[in-house]
């Protein structure tokens, strides 16, 4: 019979009771397996040891279903180190030291202990909030006499000449937008950091070809400054009608939880 794998969702202090009722992927009871004398504890479901597979739409499916349990679990402990989609720890049939895969986990938890437990304790009462900044190429030039001109001679035109005229127009907004995100930027990282404890600038998957990037972060903020944060970007928008905020969270810290080594390193959890 083989020995049955964990499928590991997080790091979390050893709290009793704090994932009983939580299911995850597939619908799996979650529970806590503790290290003991280290006050952590891991956040998992048994399994067989192979990787979740299939088409995206499942992927995205078991990705929803895995936030949704940690997200439950982090609001019941106050701070969460959160691991990827398909952490598996499997058991270790060596001949000369067998182990199951809880009692590699146990080990692998009491090895880092103390780094696990200090990043914890930083963030412990800490949310991770997605904000998006950009800015309406065409907002940004709606005052610029140049393209007022262009817009109203368009109208006027033959459809070749507006064919022209358009792309001048779109040139003149693409400028334009691009100077006021750069304006923007640094302003508006200066105005977050106030409120936020930590930023990490993040790359955007989808862009808008009608919109200028300013700036698309990850910010670090205590549950109590959540408010802060929006008040901070509510004013962004009030004082520059064309930009467009995107604002995400609460959500657990998945961007700072910064584990001490690696899912790859001797020892640790196997990630796919």
């Amino acid at each position: 019979m083989t020995e049955p794998a964990l499928y590991v969702y997080a790091v979390a202090p050893d709290r009793p009771g704090a994932a009983d009722g939580v299911t995850g992927v597939d619908g799996h009871p979650l529970r806590l397996l503790a290290a003991p004398g280290t006050g952590l504890a891991a956040l998992v479901h048994d399994t067989e040891p192979v990787p979740y597979q299939g088409p995206d739409e499942d992927v995205r499916r078991r990705v929803a279903e895995q936030d949704r349990a940690v997200v439950a679990v982090w609001e019941r402990t106050g701070a969460l180190l959160p691991m990827t989609f398909n952490v598996l720890v499997a058991p270790d049939p060596s001949p000369r030291d067998p182990r199951t895969a809880e009692e590699r986990l146990r080990d692998w938890l009491a090895s880092r202990a103390a780094g696990l437990s200090s990043r914890l304790r930083a963030l412990d009462g800490r949310a991770e909030l997605r904000v998006e900044i950009t800015v309406d190429r065409a907002e940004s030039a709606r005052d610029d006499e140049r393209a007022r001109a262009l817009e109203a001679e368009m109208e006027s035109r033959s459809p070749g000449l507006r064919r022209l005229l358009a792309k001048q127009l779109e040139q003149l907004r693409r400028e334009s937008s691009e100077r006021l995100a750069d304006a923007l930027h640094a302003d508006v990282r200066r105005r977050l950091l106030a409120v936020a404890e930590d930023m990490r600038e993040r790359s955007r998957g989808v862009r808008d070809p009608g919109e200028a990037d300013v700036l698309s972060a990850a910010l670090l903020v205590r549950t109590e400054d959540i408010e802060a944060v929006g008040t901070v970007l509510a004013a962004v928008r009030d004082e520059q009608p064309a930009a467009r905020i995107r604002f995400l969270g609460p959500w657990p810290p998945y961007t700072f939880a910064d584990l001490p080594d690696g899912p790859r390193e001797p020892a640790a959890p196997e990630r796919a």
